[in-house]
């Protein structure tokens, strides 16, 4: 198998040739067609996530070890069972849910692998689609994506799971009628934004410095734009929604976001944080009380999410996001214009 892979934090990544895997107990090896490059990609290329005030936690401290093969957005087709493995067809192609725990502690067993302390993701933890195959854990971990396009399916892995299950938490606090705030529509958010309308209601709003990401975010159905660069952004929100949105979800995660989020809530709203930015901020603790208000911390998706965000997919619920295919040996440059911001619309999805 052939693998691009993170040699030294932050350079170029490099293809590298190893044995194909045989898998083993339940395991099932995939031959990966569409791997999808996330945002997240970019922080572990980088090797660190930023906490702020000169403070960073490292991907070495999360144990993870170069080389490494990134890529949690994987989709591809079974190319081999191990002898216990069931469920899945050897030629069939799959979406692959790259959340994995361990399977033994109590979360895990009660169906919580988002909360495993000990956790396997692929692309992350162990290696993932940036290489040419992949082994999966277990057969459950395969979804089947119908007829959507392989690519598209890919990015729901994560980008379209993480948006949904971020919506999901703001569904029950945003009553018919009631206005909602996305802030960042690119990659993740730009998911959220064609899937809110439909999910939640008529009345998204959409917040972006981006011109040409609000332009996009009106096609989709947003009642409002803003450009949250803008010295009036936060007067423009409360004007708009008639004192301010029942709920907010920050795909930026900085502090200049966050605040714009908490500032653009009404009394009892809520704001669901997701982006990973970076950086620390302050928030004044009587603002809970007076506002009444929530926050709330969203971390991609489970199992159950992909499934469901599927079947609204291939029910015609959610406008597909624009994806740009290229070949696994743009890797580097790939991550190098979602770093630069601006340079991708949608999702890139490599193919091998």
């Amino acid at each position: 198998m052939r693998a691009m892979q993170i040699i030294e934090w932050g350079k170029p990544l490099q293809p590298r040739e190893y044995p194909t895997p045989t898998p083993a107990g339940e395991q099932v090896l995939v031959r990966v067609q569409s791997a999808g490059v996330c945002h997240s990609d970019v922080h572990i290329w980088d090797g660190y996530f930023d906490l702020g005030g000169g403070n960073k936690v490292t991907l070495e401290q999360r144990g993870v070890k170069l080389p490494f093969t990134m890529g949690h957005e994987i989709a591809g087709e079974v190319v081999a069972l191990g002898p216990d493995a069931s469920g899945v067809e050897i030629g069939k192609r799959y979406a692959v849910y790259p959340w994995i725990g361990c399977g033994a502690c109590s979360v895990c067993k009660r169906g919580h692998e988002l909360l495993c302390l000990t956790p396997r993701t692929l692309g992350t933890r162990t290696a993932g689609g940036y290489g040419s195959h992949v082994i999966v854990p277990k057969a459950a971990y395969l979804v089947d994506y119908g007829t959507l396009p392989q690519p598209l399916a890919a990015t729901y892995t994560c980008s379209g799971i993480t948006a949904f299950s971020a919506l999901k938490k703001l569904r029950d606090h945003v009553d018919a009628g009631d206005p909602f705030l996305i802030i960042g529509a690119g990659g993740v958010g730009g998911q959220a934004v064609h899937i809110g309308p439909s999910y939640i209601g008529s009345r998204m709003m959409v917040a972006d410095i981006d011109a040409a990401k609000r332009t996009r975010a009106a096609e989709m159905g947003a009642v409002a734009t803003i450009d949250n660069g803008a010295a009036d952004a936060l007067q423009q929100v409360l004007d708009l929604s008639g004192g301010g949105v029942a709920g907010a979800v920050d795909f930026v995660g900085s502090p200049k976001t966050m605040e714009f989020g908490i500032s653009a809530l009404r009394k009892g709203g809520k704001l669901v944080m997701v982006g990973l930015y970076g950086g620390s901020a302050s928030v004044s603790p009587v603002l809970f009380p007076f506002k009444m208000m929530t926050i709330e911390g969203s971390y991609v998706g489970t199992l159950q999410d992909l499934r469901e965000l599927f079947e609204l997919a291939q029910g015609g619920k959610v406008e597909p996001i624009p994806i740009e295919c290229r070949p696994v040996d743009r890797a580097t440059e790939s991550l190098a214009d979602l770093k630069g911001g601006g340079k991708v619309r949608g999702r890139v999805v490599m193919t091998h």
